[in-house]
């Protein structure tokens, strides 16, 4: 078999209607409304869907025609999701957190027939978008859509499918729009090959065995991570899903889940990191961890987060500081890194199963891909997960690839182990006034070594230097304290930098960045645009050097 042919591989229809034959009644879905929780096996799960989905079919959706689903994570959005599939319909998932300008662009390009929608931090978007569109709601859909039909109604007056697609490896699967850190979001097209493919070797890497795992699903499902890694993985394990209501139930349903797999982002890893250290210093607890009873204390913080079940931990989306990857690894937690993007399916490299070795990596490509970097060092890849198309974009398209290789606009290295690291992105990087290019990411890394920071932002497009604008964790300090800190943090930084990358400052920002302010994507990624031109202001009249705080 070659890294690119995907005829081998079982498709997710084909994993799901045998998981239906051989093991009905395992239970497969947990889902909480309003603290009471309740479970969904298999079968129950398929039949919900299938039921949803010959409704379409009753009311003249076809085989082949896009439906949209606009909500947060629950068992309901993976059932309209999976029974679309077993119906032939292509699922076209949007951020539950997109604007109103994004939402009609994508029903417009995709040429969606309808949308699913459910439950919404902020509903004024979706009711202005949706107003010239059929709607389905879902069982958590907290607003009124005018005409909209209801997921329970549909399921009281239709019956299950008669029959289910069978499609082939190369068939259109579903349409995944980037999360658009820049310009308008791509329609990526993949089809049930590079699910299968990407499925099969991510649970080959993840949830291998027959042991049981359980995991939660709270990061977006319209991302192709949690879609591919743990929404279409699970139904090639043993694998429980349990979904979370929002920010605020998050610890209670993650101690309620016990998972034995967690996957996370950067931001929210240091968010966790910054729960401990706000109830111990950090000095202390390194003291206690070095000490007789390092292990007990390292298993009872472990516990504390909800993690005392679990065995493996991940990190994607965004690059994580390698300070952070070595302090959860001495309290026990060995995070391995993942890399993927919308256009390989999901994930594409890892340093899973962990290892020390490949700590700060992203580990090694799936056997389902092949990885090579370019003379200027982009990373490009190929195989049996990666997409061949924009839908409706060819420009896009041919300027994605070079000799059959997907350029995926990361910067990297590879190392004597055959390990990646990736440094950046290829387009990140800015000229300071002195004529000069500087990479942004390594030198974020860098700063964030620093518990202290939460996020941060190094810029200087024409600037005379490069500065940085963080967002701190509170650990209850001062600001006398706060300060004395990061200017020593600026220094250490500043001796490994070259001459010309070096900070002259560093603003403190009170002002968290999140996808509600535009200043990250749905899945946390910078939007170094819109944080600069947020900024502008302050920054342009502001003279001072060194570390300072900020008026926005």
């Amino acid at each position: 078999m070659t890294a690119t042919d995907t005829s081998t591989y079982v498709l997710p229809i084909e994993q799901l209607t045998a998981n239906l034959k051989n093991r009905p009644n395992e239970t497969w879905l947990h889902q909480p409304t309003n603290g009471v929780w309740k479970s969904y096996t298999i079968a129950e799960v398929i039949d919900e869907g299938s039921r949803v989905a010959n409704a379409l079919l009753k009311q003249g959706i076809e085989p082949g025609d896009r439906v949209a689903i606009l909500a947060k994570n629950s068992y309901a959005w993976l059932a309209a999701d999976f029974g679309m599939m077993l119906a032939g319909i292509i699922p076209v998932p949007i951020y539950s957190t997109a604007s109103s300008e994004t939402i009609e662009y994508v029903l417009e390009h995709s040429e969606a027939k309808l949308c699913f929608v459910g439950k919404l931090d902020n509903c004024s978007a979706a009711q202005q978008s949706l107003a010239n569109i059929p709607v389905i709601t879902l069982p958590d859909a907290n607003a009124q859509y005018a005409g909209a039909l209801s997921w329970q109604g549909i399921l009281d007056s239709s019956a299950p499918l008669d029959s289910y697609h069978s499609p082939k490896a190369d068939d259109m699967a579903t349409i995944v729009y980037t999360s658009g850190s820049t310009g308008k979001p791509k329609g990526v097209l993949l089809t049930h090959g590079h699910l299968g493919a990407a499925a099969t070797e991510t649970k080959n890497r993840m949830v291998g065995g027959d042991q049981l795992h359980r995991m939660m699903s709270y990061l977006p499902l319209a991302h192709i991570t949690e879609r591919s890694v743990v929404a279409i993985t699970s139904i090639y394990g043993q694998v429980e899903l349990f979904f979370s209501e929002g920010l605020e139930t998050f610890v209670d349903e993650l101690h309620h889940c016990q998972p034995t797999d967690f996957i996370s982002v950067p931001r929210l890893w240091a968010k966790f990191q910054a729960k401990v250290l706000a109830q111990i210093p950090d000095e202390q607890l390194q003291d206690m961890l070095a000490g007789d009873g390092g292990d007990a204390v390292a298993a009872a913080i472990r516990d504390k987060l909800g993690f005392g079940s679990c065995r493996n931990y991940g990190s994607g989306s965004a690059p994580i500081a390698p300070a952070l990857l070595e302090w959860f690894q001495r309290i026990g937690v060995g995070i391995a890194e993942g890399w993927g993007m919308t256009e390989t399916s999901g994930l594409a490299c890892s340093n899973q199963p962990f290892t020390v070795e490949g700590m700060g990596t992203i580990g090694t490509p799936l056997a389902c891909n092949e990885m090579k970097l370019s003379d200027d060092g982009e990373v490009l890849i190929r195989g049996a997960a990666i997409f061949e198309e924009y839908y409706k974009n060819p420009e896009a398209t041919a300027e994605s690839f070079i000799d059959g290789w997907f350029r995926t606009g990361d910067k990297g290295v590879k190392d004597e182990n055959g390990a990646y690291r990736i440094t950046g992105r290829v387009k990140e990087q800015f000229k300071t006034a002195k004529g000069k290019y500087v990479a942004p990411v390594p030198i974020e890394s860098q700063l964030a070594t620093n518990s202290l920071i939460e996020q941060v932002c190094v810029l200087g497009s024409g600037r005379p230097a490069p500065m940085a604008i963080v967002v701190l964790n509170d650990q209850g300090l001062s600001k006398e304290q706060i300060k004395s800190n990061i200017e020593k943090t600026l220094k250490e930084v500043n001796q490994q930098l070259e001459s010309h990358a070096r900070l002259d400052r560093i603003a403190i920002t009170e002002t968290t960045w999140d996808v509600g302010n535009d200043l990250l994507t749905p899945t946390m990624k910078l939007k170094r645009d819109k944080i600069e031109a947020f900024y502008r202001d302050p920054i342009d009249c502001e003279t001072e050097s060194g570390v300072y705080w900020i008026d926005k």
